[in-house]
């Protein structure tokens, strides 16, 4: 079994999972958190109960294949948050993978595993999902790249559903390079890409919701960005309050999340962990009227953010509110931080366009990501100004 000092693996025996011998990503080692199939592997979705009913899969998830067939090898699949509700990086029942960059704070999920194998070096990059966060969370706390892209820009066939609506695929490096080599793969070009002169946008409003403390930790890097691709217009990117976007993120995320499982939780009423177990009780009682309205807002929300990016327009904002809390923080501690973040998050999440979180800055000795946000479908565009912010950084 794999040397796992980041507790990030599930422990299952190893099994062979054939890959190319060349290609763009030959030599590269991968991790695949456990909502995706792998052919000879059961798939958990971190939840024993559905450990139990998976069965050993005869077929591998799309994506997970197209990352073989470019010659990356099949290194474990990896701790997800228990059903994948869940940004703390804790799971009651296959442990708490630990943040390579900073280890006295939570790692994130629901990708936590994948977030923790990537920041120990144990793979090369490794995949995860994002509803919510579950991928730009972690790359903060853990100091890696990550993405959220399109929403069904990258397939999730062959993957446990949370909310289908908001879930997408993305990946964890370490760094920007390797990042876009495996973008390459999994995103190929974009059908219109961004513009060579983009128009940079500073969310005041978004920022305005950061401790002064947090939002001086970022500003050099803000100013890094600034001076490559032109002064940041001041605009306001959330619709109506921040609140307002919360709440119908969370009733469309509830109710689709007790579609996927709730008929699972009602007959098998399985353990679950702390704050998940809240949170699927709270999901079923969301109701009609509030999904009815939450499905409007989202369409008006799209269509404002829409409009303010235009073809060209880049949002440059913070990817979370301040660094990973502490492991010892309390469930409530944790539960306040997950809602700030939600705030910011949803953004991307209701609109469904692509964030990006850099690990361009860090406070208290510890990782903190800032982001990119960009008009949909300009996915590889976005990791394109990532590698021009890299190399000016590193030149």
């Amino acid at each position: 079994m794999l040397h796992d000092p980041a507790r990030a693996f599930m422990p299952y025996p190893e099994v062979p999972v054939p890959h190319a011998p060349s290609g763009p990503l030959a030599g590269l080692r991968f991790g695949v958190k456990d909502l995706f199939d792998v052919a000879g592997l059961p798939t958990s979705g971190g939840q024993p109960f559905m450990l139990a009913m998976s069965g050993v899969k005869t077929r591998t998830a799309p994506t997970v294949q197209r990352l073989l067939d470019a010659g990356a090898a099949f290194a474990g699949k990896t701790v997800t948050d228990e059903l994948a509700f869940s940004m703390n990086g804790s799971n009651a029942h296959f442990g708490a993978p630990v943040n390579g960059a900073a280890p006295d704070r939570i790692s994130g999920g629901s990708s936590s595993g994948s977030a923790a194998a990537v920041s120990h070096g144990l793979v090369d990059f490794a995949l995860g999902t994002d509803t919510g966060g579950s991928v730009r969370a972690p790359a903060s706390h853990c100091g890696l790249v990550g993405l959220r892209p399109t929403h069904g820009r990258v397939s999730l066939e062959g993957a446990l559903d949370l909310a289908p609506s908001l879930d997408t695929c993305g990946w964890f490096t370490r760094d920007v390079p390797l990042f876009a080599r495996v973008a390459d793969v999994l995103l190929g070009d974009d059908a219109r890409p961004l513009p060579s002169r983009i128009r940079l946008l500073r969310p005041t409003d978004v920022w305005g919701l950061l401790a002064p403390e947090v939002a001086e930790a970022l500003a050099p890097v803000a100013a890094q960005a600034e001076a490559l691709f032109g002064a940041a217009a001041p605009v306001e990117a959330a619709f109506e309050s921040f609140d307002a976007m919360y709440w119908h993120f969370r009733h469309i995320q509830g109710r689709e999340a007790w579609m996927t499982d709730g008929d699972f939780i009602r007959r098998f009423a399985p353990p679950l962990g702390p704050g998940v177990a809240e949170r699927f009780a709270w999901s079923s009682r969301v109701g009609d009227d509030q999904v009815a309205a939450a499905a409007a807002f989202r369409v008006r929300f799209r269509a404002h953010l829409a409009a303010l990016l235009g073809d060209d327009g880049v949002l440059l904002m913070p990817t979370m509110p301040d660094v990973a809390p502490l492991r010892s923080d309390t469930e409530a501690a944790l539960e306040d931080y997950r809602n700030a973040a939600i705030r910011m998050l949803c953004l991307s999440g209701l609109s469904g366009f692509p964030q990006l979180s850099l690990p361009f800055a860090s406070r208290l000795g510890a990782p903190l990501g800032i982001g990119l946000l960009a008009p949909p479908g300009r996915d590889r565009s976005l990791v394109a100004l990532a590698e021009r912010w890299a190399a000016a950084r590193a030149g």
